[in-house]
Parts: C-alpha cells; sequence; structure tokens
C-alpha cells in the first residue's frame, strides 16, 4: 500500500533542510517492518520484495502470516520530513537471520533504531536486539498488534524481552499512519533525551 502523502510535488525535499537523520525500522520475519515504512513515508516507498520460494518456507516462521506471499530481500526505504530543517530516512531491514550480515552494515551512520515485535514470537526478537546493541544503537520497542495475537500487560512485554527501564515501550498498528507516527515520536524523545544528557555530561 503506497503511501497517500506520496506524490510528484512530495519527492523534492524543501531548501531549508538542514540535519537529515538515518533511523532503522528491524524486527523479525514478517513482523510489519514493510507495512510501517510505507505508512510513514512521505514519499513512494522503495521496496526490494520477492515472491517466497518452497527453499524459504523451510525456514521462515509463518505463524499468524500463512497468506504472506512476499519478503524483504535487502531493505524498505521511505522518508518524513518532520520540521522545516529535519528530515527522517526510514531504512526498513529484511527480518530473517540469514540477513544479519546486513543488519550489521546498515547500522552504520544511524541514528537509532524502531524494534518492531509481535507477542506471538516475543523469543525472535532477541537477535535483532543483540545486533542494536552490539553496535550500541539505541532503540525503542513498538509491539505491532495483530489480530488474534495475545495481549500483555507492558510489564509482562518488559520482562520477556528483557529491556532496559529506560528503553521506551509502546504500542501501534502498523497498518495506520497516526499510530505509525506515534511509535516514532516516542523513539526520537528519547533519542533527543539521551543526546542532551550526554551534553550535559560533556559540559
Amino acid at each position: 500500500m503506497d503511501s497517500a502523502l506520496a506524490s510528484d510535488q512530495a519527492a523534492y525535499l524543501p531548501a531549508t533542510v538542514r540535519v537529515a537523520a538515518k533511523i532503522l525500522v528491524v524486527g523479525h520475519f514478517a513482523v510489519g517492518k514493510t507495512t510501517y515504512v510505507s505508512s510513514l513515508s512521505e514519499i513512494r516507498p522503495l521496496r526490494t520484495e520477492e515472491t517466497m520460494t518452497e527453499a524459504g518456507a523451510l525456514t521462515d516462521d509463518l505463524r499468524g502470516t500463512e497468506d504472506k506471499t512476499t519478503t524483504t530481500v535487502a531493505m524498505d526505504f521511505g522518508r518524513l520530513t518532520l520540521s522545516e530543517s529535519l528530515v527522517l530516512y526510514l531504512f526498513g531491514t529484511p527480518g530473517q537471520q540469514r540477513f544479519t550480515r546486513l543488519w550489521r552494515d546498515m547500522t552504520l551512520g544511524a541514528l537509532g533504531a524502531l524494534v518492531l515485535a509481535d507477542t506471538r514470537r516475543l523469543e525472535q526478537s532477541f537477535p535483532v536486539m543483540a545486533v542494536l546493541e552490539e553496535h550500541g544503537l539505541p532503540y525503542a520497542v513498538a509491539v505491532n498488534h495483530f489480530e488474534g495475537a495475545p495481549r500483555f500487560a507492558e510489564p509482562e512485554v518488559r520482562e520477556a524481552l528483557d529491556l532496559l527501564p529506560e528503553t521506551p515501550l509502546v504500542t501501534c498498528d502498523a497498518r495506520d499512519r497516526t499510530s505509525s507516527t506515534h511509535a516514532l515520536i516516542a523513539l526520537v524523545q528519547y533519542l533527543q533525551a539521551r543526546q542532551t544528557r550526554s551534553s550535559q555530561e560533556i559540559v
């Protein structure tokens, strides 16, 4: 689904933009990363989806997504202008662990990451978060609600994912622009707070 904001006119950045920040949208296979980037991007998102093969079906966990027929094989890319001077570039990563090397490459130059999670497969978020922590990349977690997926209280999800107290945890519907925006705001506010603390410590 292409963004409702995507248009030829929106393809060009305003001349007033001075700062561009790279944000990763990460998570395990079939957690909604492509949908999330598409719901937020103000330009027609770049997708690298290919038809799933029988070989992939042997290794990819299709629980709850049995109708899924395509998968991201490189990345998704979108753009969101936050103000006259600031723009975010959104990079969605492929979800399968066989793309771990690509995950590591994509952390280079990133300001932070939003980890999408599914309550049916929370344990599959650990490899993704491990890569982010290995590279010192701060992140927030957004539980993407799927129809029929179990709902848990925030403390339960925090404990299951072993999150630090300061790591933001929110819920979202990756199909909904407003909901996706709120999740992104939680991440940006967290990154801003970290930057402020770092500046104060240097002074």
